[in-house]
């Protein structure tokens, strides 16, 4: 389901992309005007792309569909994380009592989220003393961290890239326009309005992507760190309850 969602994204950002690059094509033989004030947000942003050269433009559009697709993911994903360890705890401790402990296995087994599995790890090793348990749920906590890090390192190169492909946009816009100079001879501003307007808007829209990924970067770091020291305080306190209970044998 999370993928489909992604998938989804990418798709209606794509069809986005290829809307934008046909008004580009079909626009050469159509009167451009200037944006009014009664065009919509959206129309303003489409001009914009398409004067900023969509061949340039469409490079970081890209980073954008394929960040926010990863975003999507594991935002989705870490959501799903999130449990309520004071109830899951609550009702592994109900289990413990009355010495169930397969029956607080499959309490943890049925929960999803990467505590749970901790969790699972910790009573699966309990007849084996607390420092087994305490190594099992730090090897398996290592593990489920890898997964809720899953997907950051492409974000991050997205974050990363997108204001490079704008800058690599703004270099040869410049080229561009010193060309026109060199060809021309006159440095009057229609020579090199082109270039040094498809320079700028490049740089924008890659600092664009890159701000709205960051953000999203940013919420989704705070949200395993959220997940991370809920599995520590879980993990501590399941080690507690197992010792109160006297489930470690002797």
């Amino acid at each position: 389901m999370r993928r489909l969602l992604a998938l989804l994204l990418v798709v209606g950002l794509a069809v986005f992309s290829a809307n934008v690059v046909y008004a580009q094509s079909s626009g050469d033989s159509t009167e451009q005007t200037e944006a009014s004030s009664e065009d919509s947000g959206y129309q303003i942003l489409k001009k914009q792309f398409i004067d900023g050269d969509w061949r340039f433009m469409s490079f970081v559009l890209v980073c954008l569909i394929l960040g926010l697709a990863f975003c999507i993911e594991r935002i989705i994903t870490l959501n799903i994380a999130t449990v309520n360890t004071d109830k899951l705890l609550s009702r592994i401790d109900e289990n413990l009592k009355s010495g169930d402990v397969e029956g607080a296995m499959e309490v943890c087994k049925s929960t999803p989220g990467p505590t749970a599995s901790i969790l699972y790890e910790g009573l699966k090793n309990a007849d084996q003393g607390p420092e087994a348990v305490e190594k099992a749920i730090v090897s398996y906590g290592s593990v489920q961290m890898g997964l809720l890090e899953r997907g950051l390192v492409w974000i991050s190169l997205f974050i990363a890239i997108a204001p490079m492909l704008g800058f690599m946009g703004t270099v040869i816009g410049m080229i561009q326009a010193f060309d026109r100079i060199e060809a021309v001879g006159d440095l009057s501003p229609s020579v090199v309005a082109g270039g040094i307007k498809v320079a700028l808007l490049t740089t924008v829209f890659g600092l664009i992507v890159a701000i709205i990924l960051q953000i999203f970067y940013n919420y989704i770091v705070n949200k395993i760190d959220g997940i991370v020291n809920r599995m520590e305080d879980a993990s501590i306190a399941l080690v507690d309850i197992m010792a109160s209970n006297n489930v470690f044998k002797k």
